[in-house]
């Protein structure tokens, strides 16, 4: 079978990126239709969530590398099926517990997906910037457009519980069957031996030691960007409906649209700046972004909101971008599977644990006293990982400012050179 040329088989892995971070947030506008219908509680709702990403977790540490050793193909193809599995329950759901079962078997899939899927990005991007801005803007498009389009046909759509799910259905069969001539990119290095396969499948999470420096340093930035993802998306249909008396589920999907279409744009404009002109504008625009949300969830300010969460938006994509390029630039591409999965645990525990906690914390608290405290975990995140990232940057370009003066004295001079091949002559 002839295989796609490499440039158009980007595209489709880039597409299926978009279209897995989609499917996982396309179920969020229909909670309430299920609630209503199903008759649940605050805490079972949560509990949907929750298993969400507990299954996906377990999906990213167990094989989370698997990608590394029998490519890259294999392990898309079964996560898309896995994928279309779960979408077929969700058509078949007629009560919580089937439910439940089709966003487990979602998250298993989306975690073997997701870490294989940014490696791939990054092995066949035909230029680093576009790879770059595939890895940014890809999972907030993919967000922002589940949100929005399950919003939309959960308001004025027929058969709003099926419609997304179908419409998910069958993309997914298109990619699945495109994804059968795209070219492998990762050698298949195979097992060695039993042990050593049933070790790859253990649950871990580990980066290699020349990568884990930039990695740490990057951790703050992706536990600030995903954290305040987590708000939106869990608690920002109830900051509009509660707060500004937004009732409207296509209106609800825009507004909450805002931040992570904000996201996706900034991730496609600033894809070709540097690692530090990325953090340095992702640290102040994410603090002052949440801040200004803040302030209009206080003021009950409408365009306040808005505002802050395109401004937030900027900065959750410039720091996610920032820190996923420089965890990026130091690992090597057998490894990147591993590397990226790593990435994606600590993005979907920021993402999931602070909604969970959040999410009780409302029935004890209030909305308003949840949300003032969410934001000052996000600060405090911020604040951290900004400081922390200062002091990686000097160590960084103080390495290179050592590097430069020896590279010079070990390069032969012009005369050395014609003496040498003289010499030699």
């Amino acid at each position: 079978m002839s295989r796609l040329h490499p440039h158009r088989a980007f595209w489709i892995v880039a597409a299926t990126v978009v279209m897995v971070l989609f499917a996982s947030a396309a179920p969020s506008p229909l909670y309430p239709v299920y609630q209503q219908l199903w008759g649940f509680s605050s805490f079972t709702l949560t509990g949907v969530f929750a298993i969400y990403v507990v299954t996906m977790l377990v999906s990213l540490l167990s094989v989370g590398s698997l990608s590394d050793h029998i490519g890259r193909r294999p392990v898309l193809a079964v996560a898309l099926v896995l994928l279309i599995a779960s979408m077929i329950l969700f058509l078949a759901a007629d009560g919580v517990g089937v439910l439940m079962a089709a966003r487990a078997l979602q998250g298993l899939a989306t975690g073997a997906a997701i870490g294989t899927l940014t490696a791939t990005v990054v092995d066949m991007a035909p230029n680093p910037r576009l790879g770059s801005a595939i890895t940014g803007a890809g999972p907030t498009i993919g967000l922002a457009g589940g949100v929005v389009v399950a919003g939309v046909l959960v308001q004025y759509a027929p058969a709003p519980r099926f419609l997304v799910y179908e419409i998910v259905l069958a993309l997914y069969a298109v990619l699945l069957v495109a994804l059968l001539i795209i070219p492998e990119t990762s050698e298949r290095q195979g097992f060695s031996s039993r042990r050593h396969l049933l070790r790859t499948l253990a649950p871990q999470a580990s980066v290699p030691a020349e990568v884990r420096r930039p990695f740490w340093a990057a951790v703050p930035a992706f536990i600030a960007t995903w954290s305040l993802g987590g708000l939106y998306l869990s608690l920002g249909s109830s900051v509009v409906a509660r707060v500004f008396g937004v009732t409207n589920h296509a209106e609800a999907g825009l507004l909450l649209f805002s931040f992570f279409a904000s996201g996706g744009l900034t991730s496609l404009l600033i894809t070709s700046r540097t690692v530090d002109t990325k953090l340095a504008i992702g640290y102040p625009a994410l603090a002052g972004g949440v801040i200004v949300s803040l302030v209009g969830i206080l003021a009950e300010s409408l365009p306040l909101y808005v505002v802050g969460s395109l401004i937030a938006g900027v900065g959750f994509a410039a720091l996610f971008l920032g820190g996923l390029d420089s965890v990026s630039a130091k690992t090597p591409a057998p490894q990147r599977g591993q590397v990226f999965s790593a990435v994606f645990i600590v993005s979907y525990l920021a993402l999931s644990v602070p909604a969970v906690i959040a999410g009780i914390m409302v029935s004890h608290m209030g909305l308003r006293a949840t949300i003032i405290a969410y934001v000052v975990y996000v600060l405090t995140v911020t604040v951290v990982g900004a400081l922390i990232g200062i002091g990686f940057g000097r160590r960084r370009h103080g390495s290179a400012a050592v590097a430069a003066p020896a590279a010079i004295v070990a390069a032969p001079t012009p005369a050395a050179a014609t003496c040498a091949a003289g010499e030699r002559g």
